[in-house]
């Protein structure tokens, strides 16, 4: 069952992007809802149960959430800018619920922290003459890729220090869903949309969010 949401939540995002290119915003939330919906339903067929696993879990459901708030600024152009940054307090909210399940697995944190620290700025200063934006916007930027860059050091780490299944798939969820954020932040205040860079923002997005649900299966392993 997990692997027939996954072929259907690809299918989903396909047509979500097919729609909403046509500028279809109220059917395009409604499937990128539904698609969203696919990588929740893995989680939780995948999820062992763990306390790890539930804060995973509970990552996805928000993830989740987040996907249709982003939308809804189409949907509601004048609310927009509001509803984006809605939208990014509560993807940022499922960063930390990754964070909490991954953190008490590190065996080198403050080398973890330490980088993440290093790699925000650095990856900050690249974005910023990249694009432009709102003070209030930077600040978000800042404060969400600083969050989902830890979760990708320390996952990372953790694949280094603790070579296995699980941290070996969820580093690569969290990976692809760093490089998505990225491309969705230079094609939303970049100057100029890019239907391709869309496509691209979404499709790693999935792969992120599918390969940390499927994660959960390999959990001790």
């Amino acid at each position: 069952m997990p692997y027939v949401l996954c072929v259907l939540c690809a299918v989903l995002a396909g047509v979500f992007l097919s729609v909403e290119s046509r500028k279809k915003y109220v059917l395009a939330v409604i499937l990128k809802g539904l698609a969203s919906l696919c990588f929740v339903g893995i989680g939780l067929l995948c999820s062992p149960g763990t306390h790890a696993a539930k804060l995973i879990v509970c990552g996805l459901v928000i993830g989740c959430i987040a996907d249709v708030l982003l939308n809804l600024r189409m949907v509601f152009s004048e609310k927009g800018q509001l509803i984006f940054l809605v939208g990014i307090l509560v993807f940022l909210t499922g960063h930390i619920l990754y964070l909490a399940a991954v953190t008490g697995m590190s065996s080198c944190l403050a080398v973890c922290i330490a980088a993440g620290i290093i790699l925000t700025a650095l990856l900050m200063i690249w974005i910023f003459k990249r694009i432009t934006a709102k003070t209030a916007f930077k600040v978000f930027g800042v404060v969400y890729i600083g969050a989902i860059m830890l979760l990708n050091c320390i996952a990372v780490g953790n694949l280094i220090t603790t070579p296995a299944a699980f941290t070996a798939v969820f580093a690569a969820g969290a990976v692809f869903f760093l490089i998505s954020d990225i491309v969705l932040i230079l094609n939303t205040f970049g100057g100029e949309f890019r239907q391709s860079l869309r496509n691209t923002n979404i499709s790693l997005y999935y792969v992120g969010q599918i390969l940390i649900a499927f994660s959960l299966l390999l959990i001790g392993k």
